[in-house]
């Protein structure tokens, strides 16, 4: 007996083999995006890996497993010169946090997705903030900022993770 192509059994996966290096490579380019010259009194460039790691597990649960935010936040501290191993515990612990959100709601739009990725950005930035700089530094606006633009910019991101997660031969 014949299966239609579209079937696929209960409890296998669609076949992501494009997705498998598409995901980890954006987020890398994205980690990549902080070594490009930006002359700015004010820091305000977001922290992009960060944004589409959090965009492609919000937009696609499975493009990421759940310990791929450890290598990847090793990556992203090597980039961008923060303490090594900084982003690799506060990106794993928004997955874990993101992975027990999962279990708890049955469904999620976009708007508690908006929410869940503004909370855990305005995590890791605080998180960071706090391990990187003497508590004494006045960067809370900065940081204030930085946050604000991360929570704006986030559709963008989760835009683009569906774009690049676009098949057009799938319809």
């Amino acid at each position: 007996m014949r299966r239609p192509a579209e079937f696929i059994p209960l409890g296998a996966s669609e076949d992501r083999s494009r997705t498998v290096w598409l995901a980890p490579l954006s987020v890398v380019l994205g980690s990549l995006i902080t070594l490009i010259p930006v002359v700015a009194t004010f820091p305000f460039l977001p922290p992009f890996g960060l944004l589409m790691l959090l965009g492609w597990r919000l937009t696609n649960v499975d493009s990421l497993k759940v310990w791929s935010a450890a290598p990847l936040g090793f990556v992203d501290d090597i980039l961008s010169g923060q303490p090594i191993g900084s982003a690799t515990l506060f990106w794993s612990l928004c997955f874990i946090l993101i992975d027990v959100i999962d279990t708890r709601l049955v469904w999620r739009n976009f708007w508690q997705d908006w929410l869940i990725a503004s909370g855990a950005i305005a995590f890791c930035l605080i998180a960071t903030r706090l391990v990187a700089t003497p508590l004494q530094a006045h960067v809370d606006t900065a940081l204030l900022l930085q946050i604000v633009v991360c929570a704006a910019l986030f559709p963008l991101v989760s835009r683009l993770c569906l774009r690049l997660d676009y098949d057009p031969s799938k319809g």
